[in-house]
């Protein structure tokens, strides 16, 4: 197996490659049980201790669940500063609502892509009393000169995502956002990266193009097979973080259907401040960020009140 290479600040990152090189599978990590919002139950695939983060990933969460104890209490209103959140739903549904009165309803299928900027304060709360809830946030990292743009938000419904197929048939790639193979996916993004959510019939190959410039990892929501020329086992709650190359393979096992998540991004090599739903460079930034909040300049704070942010001490 390859290694993975640190950046000078200790976050593992994947380099480029040389061309016409495969990845091979560097990492096998699996997501360790977490809670976050109100109470929900969830895992937390990155940005925890197996994996602190991949810049210029620094969050994967996952919510599954059919008991609506585990996640009913959702994630009341909470602020954001200097990152992006990518919310992709499988099952189940959850509405979003912010102070600047945007709103909007996540089913299966679709995406929300909020590019938090200088700040905002939103929700996330089902939409459902029962039944299965399933769906992934990831946390992207925004590079300094971009932390304080304005917010935004892009609502992509399930027939928006560009859909591509092997040749033989054997596997379907719902592309989400960025480039593959000469396909762009709609979700438009400040930070370089690739979205996207493949199925891999039993006993089928899935080879992809993948930017040398970019890291590579490959989260399986279900199923079993294997990853990379090397023949890794992988199977569900398992995430495999790809070493430098330009492409990479995953096999699925003859019995059963391989789900994955497949995410890449460019590393920003930028330091990060990081506390609680505040993402900047210093910690004087960070600072000014929890100001900031607590005094309602990131937007007006609701009638219920939220609890003030500050400082962690070291």
């Amino acid at each position: 197996m390859a290694t993975v290479n640190r950046a000078p600040d200790t976050r593992p990152y994947v380099p480029a490659a040389e061309a016409g090189e495969i990845r091979a599978p560097a990492l096998v990590v699996k997501g360790r049980p977490a809670s976050d919002g109100a109470g929900v139950k969830l895992y937390r695939v990155i940005g925890g201790q197996s994996l602190p983060d991949l810049d210029p990933f620094l969050m994967l969460d996952e919510f599954r669940s059919d008991k609506s104890a585990d996640y009913i209490a959702g994630f009341p209103d909470h602020p954001h500063r200097g990152f992006e959140t990518v919310t992709y739903m499988l099952a189940g549904r959850m509405r979003h609502g912010d102070n600047q009165g945007n709103t909007g309803l996540l089913r299966p299928g679709s995406v929300q892509w909020m590019t938090a900027g200088r700040g905002i304060v939103h929700s996330e709360m089902p939409e459902q009393e029962n039944g299965l809830m399933w769906g992934f946030q990831l946390w992207v990292n925004l590079p300094a000169k971009d932390k304080m743009t304005a917010p935004r938000y892009q609502n992509l419904d399930a027939d928006l995502v560009e859909l591509l197929s092997t040749n033989d048939g054997g596997a379907l790639v719902r592309l989400i956002a960025g480039d593959l193979d000469g396909h762009t996916g709609p979700g438009s993004t400040h930070t370089p990266i690739t979205v996207a959510h493949a199925t891999v019939a039993p006993g089928a190959r899935l080879s992809l193009p993948w930017r040398a410039d970019f890291n590579a990892l490959a989260y399986v929501l279900s199923g079993s097979g294997t990853a990379g020329s090397e023949g890794a086992p992988i199977t569900g709650g398992n995430l495999v973080v790809f070493g430098p190359g330009d492409s990479f393979t995953l096999v699925a096992d003859d019995d059963a259907t391989l789900e994955l998540f497949l995410l890449g991004g460019q590393p920003i090599h930028e330091p990060v401040a990081h506390y609680g739903p505040f993402v900047m460079n210093t910690r004087a930034e960070l600072q000014q960020a929890i100001d900031d909040f607590n005094a309602g300049r990131l937007g007006t704070i609701p009638a219920n009140g939220l609890h003030p942010y500050r400082p962690r001490r070291h």
